[in-house]
C-alpha cells in the first residue's frame, strides 16, 4: 500500500528543513525548499502539504524554536543533530497549524526519525514532542 499524500508530504517537509538546517539555517527556507522539490519532481499533491508547513516555519519559526526550547530539557536546539531538529521543526508546524491529531502527528515524526535517525533520536522526538503537544494544549 502506498504511503498516504500527508506522509509524503511530510518526508517532503523533512527533506526541505533538512537541507536548509545543513546550510545553516541562513539561507531563504522557501527558496531552499522550492529547489530541492525541484529537483526530486515532488508531485503537487505532496508539494503542497509540504509547502503549507514548510510556510508555517518560515512565518512562525522564532515562536516554534522558542517552545520546542522551552520543552528540549537540558538539550539547547542548536545542540541538537540536524535530523531530529528538522523532524521537531516539521512537527511543531503541523501541531500548530492544526487539522491533524496531535498523536498522528507524533507518531509520524517518530518515523521519520526512526527512518533517517536513530531509534534515540525516535525516542527524544516523541517525548519532546509529547511536552510540546501538552504545552500547547494539543493533548490533554
Amino acid at each position: 500500500m502506498p504511503a498516504r499524500r500527508e506522509t509524503r508530504g511530510r518526508t517532503r517537509a523533512l527533506q526541505a528543513v533538512y537541507a536548509w538546517d545543513v546550510r545553516g539555517g541562513d539561507a531563504d527556507l522557501s527558496r531552499v525548499a522550492m529547489n530541492v522539490w525541484d529537483d526530486l519532481a515532488i508531485a503537487p499533491d505532496e508539494r503542497a502539504f509540504a509547502e503549507a508547513l514548510v510556510r508555517r516555519i518560515v512565518a512562525e519559526r522564532a515562536e516554534i524554536d522558542s517552545e520546542l526550547g522551552e520543552v528540549t530539557t537540558n538539550w539547547r536546539l542548536e545542540r541538537l543533530g540536524h535530523i531530529e531538529r528538522s523532524v521537531l521543526r516539521v512537527a511543531a508546524a503541523e501541531l500548530r497549524q492544526g487539522g491533524t491529531p496531535p498523536r498522528v502527528v507524533i507518531q509520524e515524526a517518530v518515523r521519520l526519525a526512526e527512518r533517517y535517525g536513530t531509534e534515540p533520536a525516535a525516542r527524544f522526538v516523541n517525548g519532546v514532542l509529547d511536552a510540546l503537544a501538552r504545552r500547547i494544549g494539543s493533548l490533554a
